[in-house]
């Protein structure tokens, strides 16, 4: 069988949540599966590390598919007829694009559906447009699909009244990177990122989304209630920072503790994970939430919210808030601060609840989602 993949989205030294699935779950694949010849599609040059093994062959569609114009002319014209050319039996898309009347069964992949509940929070105008009109058709037709939660598996039948059994739930797992380091490691990470205070982090894109508004506001009601000299260490990239998020900033009493590192390396993250009071992971909407599970692998406690996919993910090992209520938030927050038991506790929880979700049995889950998606086809 000739299977084809979307992986315009395995981006060496780049890889963000989806691109990180397509890796872990394609390399299982791929070796478990050397009887089947996989086709990666790419739309740029690719780096030769993403060629798992022998049974893949690289095509590059000299398109870069990143702009909505860009997107059409490639999953409508391009993708069929490369397709076509290498008389593929099967599409996987990871990455929820394809093309809208594809001519061979098709395995796609919602990781969630968020731009239904605020479509503001995805990129500009003319992305919207594309989500809002072309994303239904997609999950539509489709042979079979999957998605990384419960959660975003109901948002599916909910939304697009897509039958239940059409939709296989495969779930994200931490980066290996992410383990417990050394007491040394531990105290030379906190010297060097605090200077030996203590710190709660998050995590994340710098995006209205993820809710840094609430967690700077909880931060400041945190720091006035206990009168500590604990720091919050903000991770990722402030590509969404100018605008709301950065004037709640400006107005902090407590702004001066507050301490940006710009975007990570996982190892990076790891080092700050194993260091921390707990991961402030508070978040308005996610289709998983992938720095949940890693915070747990690194052994360390996770607050998070009580909405969407997040109390799928944690269980019984995270401490739970309202996301729009900075007191909730805050109120976690002096939970951990004050509880070294609790700490304990959560971060053995964590590693009882990690071992839910590993790459191994994602891999198996996806490819008995392909076996079903060419039976139906």
């Amino acid at each position: 069988m000739k299977i084809a993949v979307n992986t315009r989205l395995l981006l060496h030294n780049k890889l963000e949540g989806i691109g990180y699935f397509t890796l872990k779950t394609l390399e299982k694949v791929v070796k478990n599966h050397p009887e089947h010849e996989f086709i990666f599609f790419f739309d740029r040059k690719y780096y030769k590390g993403f060629l798992f093994a022998d049974n893949v062959t690289p095509v590059v569609i000299p398109c870069p598919a990143r702009s909505p114009i860009l997107w059409y002319l490639y999953f409508e014209w391009l993708l069929p007829f490369y397709m076509k050319k290498y008389k593929v039996d099967l599409l996987f898309s990871p990455d929820t694009y394809i093309p809208r009347k594809p001519r061979v069964p098709t395995l796609n992949t919602f990781h969630d559906i968020n731009y239904e509940y605020n479509p503001k929070y995805v990129g500009n105008y003319w992305q919207r447009k594309y989500y809002l009109n072309f994303f239904p058709k997609f999950a539509k037709n489709s042979t079979h699909l999957i998605t990384v939660s419960q959660y975003s598996k109901r948002d599916l039948i909910e939304f697009y009244d897509i039958p239940e059994n059409k939709i296989d739930v495969v779930y994200n797992a931490a980066n290996e990177l992410y383990y417990v380091v050394s007491e040394e490691e531990r105290s030379i990470t906190k010297q060097q990122l605090t200077h030996g205070k203590d710190y709660f982090y998050f995590v994340g894109a710098i995006h209205k989304r993820k809710n840094l508004i609430n967690l700077f506001k909880a931060f400041d009601l945190f720091k006035y209630k206990t009168n500590s000299d604990v720091k919050l260490v903000i991770i990722g990239s402030k590509k969404w920072w100018k605008g709301e998020i950065e004037d709640c900033f400006n107005h902090m009493t407590y702004k001066k503790d507050v301490i940006f590192t710009g975007r990570l390396e996982a190892n990076q993250i790891n080092m700050i994970a194993n260091s921390a009071l707990a991961l402030t992971f508070v978040s308005q909407f996610e289709g998983f939430g992938i720095p949940i599970v890693e915070a747990f692998a690194a052994g360390c406690p996770v607050i998070t919210s009580n909405t969407t996919s997040m109390p799928e993910v944690g269980g019984n090992a995270a401490l739970y808030c309202d996301p729009y209520l900075a007191q909730s938030i805050a109120d976690a927050m002096e939970k951990i601060y004050t509880d070294p038991l609790l700490r304990e506790e959560m971060i053995a929880k964590g590693f009882e609840q990690n071992e839910k979700f590993n790459w191994e049995k994602s891999a198996e889950k996806l490819w008995n989602s392909i076996e079903k998606t060419i039976n139906l086809g």
